[in-house]
């Protein structure tokens, strides 16, 4: 046995080599022309090679189409020789391919290739049927007209197909034509495929139809009878619906006739403003004149709602009694005088004035110091209502003036809304996060709080949606900010700003043990667990586990200390009687290592170093001024992340040194001869302000004239040019950070000897603070002199030309001062 792989020959013996195209859920008879979309490896490498030979191609029928990568045993062995007509490749990858069948073929055997199946086949012929002449013929009869009929039933195929069926002369390709056109499973039309006697191949087809006609007979009677019974459901539906279109009508109306009176009767108990009340009058009558079903009317009744539900006149009665107000602020925070005394001097006003107006305050202060929760006492205390309004991102002014009507969806802003929600015309009402609203197209929400904050002008706010005059007068407003310099002057002017600076230590500390450890011990569970947490214990954990203004992180850190108190009782089981000692050895046990480390001074007096101190929104923090001299040409460094006002605020120490020149034992060119660096350690901080002028200009004198600076004195300040001490903000801060580091005195501004009282008299009683106008006295103070006194009077002294130069025995101190050409030391 013999055959040929020669592309160009395949049929000259019996068998021949050529690729194969697995077929999933589709089998192609001879004479059949079908597109087929390919995509799989294999099958497009299949048809590559088909279209490189003569374009003869095997197609055979997967046994299971859901076989993505089928073998020899998943594929039919009876198969159909196609030749391709047209091929197309398509963006995606795939091929859309059209082929049409010649003639029945077995596959012999696969040939071993690795891109595609390469089989051998060999040509199936149409065998002679068994039949005779006049029964064959009369088959064929039968299944053109089981075909016929087969056709009218089923939709799908095509009228002409008939009339092609009609034409085809030859028996095989009848049959073969036919099979293509039913609707079989794919198994079955195989079989015919496999049928080589034509006789046989006609009977299986007829057989097959006269199933499927039966199938589409018992369809068809289903499809009428379904078709029938909905008709009459349909019908009974229609009668029985337009027997009751007058009942409805008739219900609707009523419905709407009842709310009709309900709103009549709740207009008529409510109290309003005779402008509400009038206006009201006239929705209600627009309303009767409306149909129920209309969108106008729900937009009314919507309108005649929100008016209706407003506390116009409702109040809750104020608790008057100072005292029993005092204690319940106490019980709530500690510390915060200033805004506990004004609410006080609030209450003690109402009590003489029958209608006072209500006051509008600002509490302002870093993040964490209580404000919000301050608002929910003060409501606590008064014995009001407390309302909550987030502004923090609000750049709408229609959050808080509301929506005009005429638009879909329009509600009241969130004032009027807020006060519906408190039922009560009186509430403390806190507007939080007032510095953080921004603006945009929409409008600018601060603008539209400027009428709301107004106690001229809020006992007719007139919201957009309402269109009503609403008294807002009897409304405490209270503001909350983290900075002032985001809130609007217009709006600043409106509001009483009180001040709410960080913790100091001491204040921490109550917090902690009297609010702060009860609470996260209920919370956590270990309420009656003997816990004791020492005032070392709860100091270590303020100091070294936070850096805050505030007590949120005292809190969160403390709360994980209870959390791993909890865990060990658990462990340990509830029943067991365990004690824990907190204290400031067993600190890191419970939070790990420090977090943050205190500053401290240094143990000796060092030249050209000075100890200041600084406000941050955190508290007071010590820093510290580091100036060396080095031989040079006149270059000012100044480094440490400094801004503007501070690299100003240097420039303004160096002319100060510089015009004191003579009288500090200097070279009037000093400056042209050496080079002078002033940083501030912790570059990676940003620092601005100008309170570390006279800590600069004390480091520039120590390091030029060789005089250590003493190591336990810190100062803050502003320099001038001519050498005057201006004031500070933040005293309070500044001096507790230095008592914190161990500072034995401190040189502030006079000016700020009114700040005084605010320093805590703990502090007060451990510090020295020396309050000075001028440089001169400050260098007097924080200088190591053999004689302070003749220095002072040295510094006193009248300028002198800086033409003339000081003579060797000039000197002020037994320290030798800078010598240009000579080698400073450098720290």
């Amino acid at each position: 046995m013999s055959f040929s792989n020669d592309p160009d020959s395949p049929t000259k013996s019996r068998l021949y080599a050529l690729p194969l195209l697995p077929l999933r859920d589709i089998l192609v008879f001879p004479a059949m022309q079908v597109p087929l979309f390919v995509g799989r490896e294999k099958s497009i490498h299949a048809l590559d090679e088909a279209m490189k030979r003569n374009k003869e191609i095997v197609l055979a029928a997967q046994k299971k189409a859901k076989t993505n990568d089928p073998g020899e045993e998943d594929i039919y062995t009876v198969a159909t020789l196609a030749t391709i007509d047209r091929l197309f490749r398509l963006p995606d990858g795939t091929v859309k391919v059209r082929v049409i069948g010649q003639r029945r073929v077995r596959i012999h055997k696969y040939l071993p290739h690795d891109q595609f199946f390469h089989v051998e086949v060999e040509d199936l012929e149409d065998s002679a049927s068994s039949l005779e002449a006049s029964a064959l013929e009369s088959l064929v009869q039968n299944v053109r007209s089981i075909f016929d009929e087969y056709v009218k039933l089923n939709k799908r195929i095509a009228a002409e197909t008939l009339e092609e069926v009609a034409k085809i002369e030859d028996i095989s390709l009848l049959a073969d034509t036919i099979v293509a056109q039913l609707a079989l499973k794919l198994a079955d039309k195989q079989k015919v495929l496999e049928t080589l006697d034509v006789g046989q191949r006609l009977q299986q087809l007829l057989d097959m139809m006269q199933e499927e006609i039966e199938l589409l007979q018992v369809e068809k009677k289903i499809r009428s009878r379904v078709k029938k019974q909905m008709e009459r459901s349909q019908n009974d539906y229609y009668l029985t619906d337009a027997q009751n279109p007058l009942q409805k009508e008739m219900n609707e109306q009523n419905e709407f006739k009842n709310e009709i009176d309900e709103l009549e009767d709740r207009i008529s108990n409510k109290e309003m403003s005779k402008e509400a009340t009038e206006r009201l009058a006239k929705e209600l009558k627009k309303l009767k004149m409306m149909s129920p079903m209309s969108a106008e009317a729900t937009v009314v009744r919507n309108y005649i709602d929100w008016i209706l539900s407003l506390p116009w006149t409702e109040v809750t009665q104020d608790r008057l009694d100072i005292n029993e107000a005092e204690a319940t602020l106490e019980s709530d925070h500690y510390g915060l005088e200033k805004p506990k005394d004004r609410i006080l001097e609030y209450l003690a006003v109402q009590a003489l004035v029958e209608k006072p107006k209500g006051p509008i305050l600002c509490f302002v202060g870093p993040p964490g110091v209580g404000k919000t929760s301050l608002g929910r006492s003060i409501a606590k205390a008064i014995n009001r209502k407390f309302v909550r309004l987030s502004l923090g991102g609000v750049r709408d002014e229609a959050e808080i003036r509301g929506h005009r009507r005429t638009y879909i969806g329009a509600l009241p802003g969130k004032i009027v809304q807020s006060l519906r929600k408190a039922g009560s015309n009186n509430p403390v009402f806190l507007l939080d996060e007032v510095d953080k609203m921004s603006m945009d197209f929409r409008g600018d929400p601060s603008s539209a709080l400027l009428e709301v904050l107004d106690p001229e002008q809020n006992s007719a706010f007139n919201d957009h949606y309402l269109d009503l005059d609403y008294d807002l007068s009897n409304v405490m407003f209270l503001c909350t900010a983290n900075n002032l310099a985001g809130i609007p002057a217009p709006l600043r002017d409106r509001m009483e700003i009180i001040q709410i600076p960080g913790y100091t230590d001491h204040e921490k500390q109550q917090i902690a043990r009297h609010y702060l450890v009860p609470k996260q011990m209920e919370n956590n569970g270990i309420a009656n667990v003997d816990v004791h947490f020492t005032m070392s214990a709860i100091n270590r954990v303020i100091n070294h586990y936070t850096r805050e203004a505030g007590v949120r992180n005292l809190e969160r850190e403390l709360g994980t200390i209870c959390r791993k108190i909890a865990k060990r009782v658990v462990k340990e089981g509830k029943d067991h009687k365990l004690t824990f000692k907190i204290n400031a050895k067993a600190v890191p046990q419970f939070l790990g290592n420090h977090h943050y480390e205190q500053g401290r001074i240094e143990e000796r007096d060092e030249v050209g170093m000075t100890n200041g101190v600084a406000w941050t929104q955190f508290g007071g923090v010590m820093l510290v001024s580091e100036v060396s001299v080095m031989p040079g040409k006149g270059k000012f460094i100044i480094t440490g992340k400094l801004g503007d006002v501070m690299q100003e605020s240097a420039q303004a120490a160096m002319s100060y040194v510089r015009s004191r020149a003579m009288n500090l034992g200097l070279s009037p060119d000093f400056h042209q001869k050496v080079d002078m660096h002033v940083h501030f350690p912790e570059g990676a901080l940003p620092k601005d302000g100008p309170s570390a002028g006279i800590t600069m200009a004390t480091s520039i004198v120590s390091a030029l004239t060789r005089i250590p600076v003493m190591h336990d004195v810190a100062m803050t300040g502003e320099i001038t040019l001519r050498g005057r001490v201006l004031p500070i903000g933040g005293l309070k801060e500044k001096v507790i950070a230095a008592h914190r580091g161990g500072i034995r005195k401190v040189i502030a501004p006079k000016e700020n000897k009114k700040d005084y009282n605010e320093i805590p008299k703990s502090v007060r009683k451990a510090l020295e603070i020396v309050w000075v106008e001028h440089m001169d006295e400050v260098l007097a103070h924080a200088l190591r002199l053999d004689d302070p006194k003749a220095f002072s009077e040295r510094l006193s002294r009248p300028l002198l030309p800086p033409d003339i130069m000081l003579s060797p025995d000039a000197e002020v101190t037994a320290d030798a001062p800078v010598v240009p050409g000579t080698e400073p030391q450098i720290h």
